[in-house]
């Protein structure tokens, strides 16, 4: 029985220097975590892909009938027994993941915690100054509200669907 696995890929939240990204002020608390620790506390307290598969799951499951279907078809027209069954379906989950994040579907829904403060305040850590920016005849302005869990980015870039048997 195949089984839909969705996660991140591990990668360590470091600059092109090996440095630590986190902000100053939260370097310590933050220093050698990876997106897969990301994942798990994001998991943990908001339930990120929890909720991506409760809204979605009908989708989710007409995809991988879909790839499965296409699968079995050129397994049929004499394609080698090596191809991915889910493959076609694996990355419009990611993308419909990534979709979901961006467009700050779970931000709408009300769950608890979400939107996220951090997200709210328009924190990114993708800047030097992540509460504030610089504007012309304006000095320093606080960040306009940012959609939720994309702070560097690289937990939405690194998000992997896959299926094993």
């Amino acid at each position: 029985m195949p089984v839909l696995h969705l996660g991140v890929i591990d990668i360590p939240y470091v600059d092109a220097k090996g440095k630590a990204r986190p902000h100053k002020r939260h370097r310590q608390k933050y220093e050698n975590k990876t997106t897969g620790d990301v994942a798990e506390i994001l998991e943990a307290k908001y339930h990120v892909m929890e909720h991506f598969y409760e809204l979605h799951h009908a989708e989710v499951d007409h995809l991988l009938f879909e790839s499965f279907e296409g699968a079995i078809e050129s397994l049929l027209a004499g394609a080698p027994p090596t191809l991915s069954v889910a493959g076609t379906a694996t990355s419009k989950i990611e993308d419909a993941f990534k979709q979901m994040l961006s467009t700050m579907e779970l931000d709408a829904l009300g769950y608890p915690g979400i939107p996220t403060q951090a997200a709210l305040d328009g924190v990114s850590h993708r800047f030097a100054n992540p509460t504030h920016r610089r504007v012309k005849g304006a000095g320093l302005v606080r960040r306009a509200p940012r959609p939720s869990f994309i702070d560097t980015g690289l937990y939405q870039a690194s998000f992997k669907a896959w299926v094993t048997e």
